[in-house]
């Protein structure tokens, strides 16, 4: 299908009405929707006219809110003295939450610590506490053949994926792991 001036004006005028590109393509026949955006943008066409909306806003259904059919009142705007003005999640004192470790964390003595600079190629690289303190570490043991930890580390580091009906997980054989990587 060729673009014919006549075909052109008619798109023009449909453009300008605020036609949709599938609708002017409709219209014309034999032509695609993206055929009819190609030409006006190789028209140089300005966008299109907006339909007009109705002025008249149509009536919402209402939705009630939850806290109202439990017969309370919304209380968005409601300020707490002393807790910096909003409310607090419910269970919460204020009070930090202590971090528990769940393991027992393998002891290092101070001369077997390495530091970032002092690890070698065969030193575990397992980190132990916070890097923003003083008493930051690795644990610098001897590490397993392929693997970058020691063989306790490398316990913590590589367990078995849970399956999804949450069986107990099985002890890793590091040794296995060791050989298949």
């Amino acid at each position: 299908m060729a673009w014919t001036d006549e075909r052109v004006e008619q798109l023009k005028k449909l453009w300008s009405e605020g036609l949709s590109a599938s609708q002017i393509a409709t219209r014309l026949g034999e032509v695609t929707r993206n055929a009819v955006i190609g030409k006006v943008h190789r028209l140089g066409l300005a966008g299109r006219a907006t339909v007009s909306r109705p002025k008249v806003m149509r009536p919402r259904k209402a939705v009630a809110n939850t806290a109202a059919r439990a017969g309370k009142r919304p209380n968005k705007l409601l300020r707490y003295p002393g807790s910096g003005g909003f409310p607090q999640p419910s269970g919460l004192d204020g009070a930090p939450e202590v971090y528990v470790r769940t393991f027992e964390e393998l002891v290092i003595p101070m001369e077997e610590r390495a530091s970032i600079l002092s690890l070698k190629e065969t030193s575990c690289r397992w980190p132990i506490g916070d890097p923003q303190h003083d008493d930051f570490h690795f644990c610098g043991k001897g590490k397993l053949d392929g693997l970058p930890y020691c063989e306790f580390h490398a316990h913590r580091a590589f367990q078995p994926a849970q399956s999804r009906r949450r069986e107990p997980a099985r002890p890793v054989d590091v040794a296995k792991l060791v050989s298949n990587g």
